[in-house]
């Protein structure tokens, strides 16, 4: 059902970011969006679960109601078996890895990667991680 006929404080989910695309927004289990401003003209303010308020195409469609199974987050994974039969693989640390693996890899021991013969937090590609070094790419400069 189109935004633009739909009425203030619908719950809505699986909201389409442009008209025709498809549902892109609001699919995960258990949540839902609100629809905070009527839908007069071109576009629609929504409520999303996150708290962000979005302005979205009036022309774009969405779904009445909450994502079923509420309750999905809140399984306990009783072993590593169970990560694994999700897909999630393990994550191994990188003083546990070879020094061909990893920057903190290698030593006899527990060895350290900090201090005077270290080169300190690393990631697996070199990178400083900690002290204020920025990881992701830069802000655009004014």
């Amino acid at each position: 059902m189109p935004l633009s006929a739909m009425r203030i404080g619908t719950i809505i989910h699986n909201i389409e970011l442009n008209p025709g695309q498809g549902g892109k927004l609001v699919r995960a289990a258990g949540t839902s969006a609100k629809i905070l401003k009527e839908p007069t003209s071109a576009y629609c303010l929504i409520q999303m679960p996150s708290g962000v308020k979005k302005l979205i195409d009036s022309r774009c469609r969405a779904t009445i109601g909450v994502v079923s199974n509420p309750s999905h987050g809140d399984r306990k994974l009783r072993n590593a078996g169970h990560s694994r039969w999700l897909g999630r693989r393990p994550v191994v640390r990188g003083v546990a890895m070879n020094p061909v693996d990893h920057p903190h890899g290698g030593g006899e021991g527990k060895s350290k990667s900090s201090g005077k013969w270290g080169k300190g937090s690393r990631t697996p590609w070199g990178k400083p991680t900690k002290g204020g070094y920025k990881t992701g790419p830069l802000k655009r400069r004014k």
